[in-house]
């Protein structure tokens, strides 16, 4: 490795970043679906020749953990000497370190003088990806295949021009065309414009050294996790926490962390969770290994850079047949921003007391997602996936914030004026849940309420939504929030929809929801 001078460094590591920020620009400004150009349900990230993550957008962090892991895994089926200047690989299948089908990513590598030098990589979530439901969420599925359309690796562009046969074929077999080729070109832009800064950045300083830099940044992390983990104390941990239902006879289902510590080292086995289970709450062992990965940031106490290196220091182990490593072949929808929160929940339940002040309460640690498909008269379909937050868990020094996200999401609520411009929907209500965090010596923070009336003869609705059964925990005494509640007003009657579930709406039906409050930190004063 050459000498590298160590301002030129921190320079490569700041435009890495802005290039990866360039390119979720360009998806929020260019996509045609209000989720990603409102809500931003997508993610950017840079990795080098070998698929090693070295920058990332301000996105959303289990996309980001899984990135970690894809272009490695594409590489092992797509070989480095068969591509070319100008090609865009897409793809979703889990196996090929992914999450849920509806994150669709395009792989673009990226050649500087003939030599491959860096991957940039786009992931969107499509509102749909086909399957039997509309919008690619079926609570009951069995396995993958009633999901939605799976991708392999497929040629998606060249130096040609893009590959109208790969793309017609993807088009054929989703339910929003239209919408859905704009978000394809959207995501072929952004791994453009990523391509141009990485060659100008290897025109100004040398590709040798914008390669022997990003093999630096991976040490440098490294480096800072190891002596963050190194400050822990030595033991083992345990915590756990639980999905509303998916389990036996629908129990809740058991997510299970034991950590090691061990000097600068350290071991997150999740072998204890649950068995797979028959619903849509399984979810890949790339996205365990994201959760971990965020978690293990948390328990640093560090603002370092999430790269490669971050995480040579851990070791994650998931269990073949577990809810955490089912099979490519499972139903894995929810366990994308579901069951993934429940690791983090249980990582930090088993860290309670020995880093109390790094932590927050139980939070809003779900998607809160009500998605609404509407047919249109031609047969074609409109598309609303809409997330939503709720309250903070309170810390140690301070109350929750109201109306939030937490942990590995990172996505903003659709404007009323954009959904009724664009669906046959009235939002008749957006407010903030009183009193729905729990009392401690720092309160949790309050939920939020949105009302969702239907105007179109009929509309499909999925709702995917955890802490409706199991709420959201306090911390060291601290009480907890209120659950989730989703209603339906219908006919003057009012009935509580399950958290995960399919049905039909008609015309004049009123959806409700109201989000979770956080946990409260500390006891309560009366009680101190």
């Amino acid at each position: 490795m050459s000498t590298l001078d160590p301002f030129i460094v921190e320079v490569i590591r700041h435009g890495l970043s802005a290039a990866a920020e360039e390119m979720s620009l360009v998806m929020t400004r260019s996509a045609r679906s209000p989720l990603l150009r409102e809500a931003g349900d997508l993610s950017s990230a840079i990795t080098d020749a070998e698929g090693g993550l070295v920058g990332q957008g301000r996105d959303i962090p289990i996309h980001l953990g899984a990135m970690a892991y894809t272009v490695r895994e594409l590489l092992k089926v797509c070989p480095a000497e068969a591509m070319r200047e100008g090609d865009a690989i897409i793809y979703n299948v889990g196996a090929l370190g992914g999450n849920h089908l509806n994150d669709v990513k395009v792989a673009r590598p990226v050649f500087v003088d003939g030599r491959l030098v860096a991957f940039a990589l786009s992931l969107a979530h499509w509102p749909d990806v086909g399957g039997t439901w509309p919008g690619s969420y079926l609570a009951q599925a069995v396995d993958t295949f009633q999901e939605a359309m799976r991708i392999p690796p497929l040629p998606l562009a060249s130096a040609a021009g893009i590959n109208r046969p790969v793309l017609d074929f993807i088009l054929a077999n989703v339910r929003d065309p239209v919408s859905c080729e704009g978000d394809v070109l959207a995501q072929l832009a952004a791994t453009a414009a990523a391509e141009r800064r990485i060659r100008e950045m290897c025109a100004q300083y040398g590709t040798q050294t914008f390669v022997d830099t990003m093999a630096r940044l991976h040490d440098l992390s490294e480096a800072e996790m190891r002596a963050a983990i190194a400050g822990l104390p030595d033991g083992i941990y345990e915590g756990e926490d639980f999905l509303d239902d998916g389990g036996p006879d629908g129990e809740p289902a058991r997510i299970h962390v034991r950590i090691e510590i061990r000097g600068d080292e350290a071991t997150f086995d999740l072998s204890g969770s649950a068995d797979r289970v028959a619903t849509f709450c399984n979810t890949t062992p790339f996205i365990a290994r994201s959760a971990v990965a965020y978690a293990a940031r948390i328990m640093s106490g560090r603002e370092m850079q999430q790269n490669a290196g971050a995480l040579r220091p851990l070791t994650i182990v998931t269990r073949p047949g577990s809810i955490l490593e089912p099979g490519w072949k499972a139903a894995v929808a929810a366990g994308n921003h579901e069951t993934s929160m429940r690791v983090v929940d249980a990582v930090f339940r088993a860290m309670e007391h020995v880093i109390p002040e790094r932590l927050s309460a139980g939070g809003p640690a779900t998607s809160g997602l009500l998605a609404f498909a509407e047919p249109l008269p031609d047969q074609s379909w409109r598309m609303l996936y809409e997330v939503h937050g709720g309250g903070e868990g309170a810390r140690h020094d301070r109350d929750g914030c109201p109306a939030t996200r937490v942990h590995l999401a990172n996505t903003s609520n659709t404007p009323a004026e954009v959904i009724e411009a664009n669906y046959a929907i009235r939002v008749e209500r957006q407010a903030i849940r009183r009193g729905a965090g729990g009392r401690g010596r720092h309160r949790g923070g309050d939920g939020v309420v949105r009302s969702y009336r239907v105007l179109a003869p009929s509309m499909w609705l999925t709702t995917c939504v955890e802490r409706t059964k199991i709420p959201t925990y306090g911390l060291k005494g601290g009480e907890p929030g209120r659950p989730y509640e989703i209603t339906l007003d219908r006919d003057g009657r009012s009935e509580a929809l399950p958290g995960k579930a399919n049905l039909m709406l008609k015309a004049g039906d009123l959806v409700t929801l109201e989000g979770c409050g956080g946990g409260g930190y500390g006891p309560p004063a009366a009680e101190v």
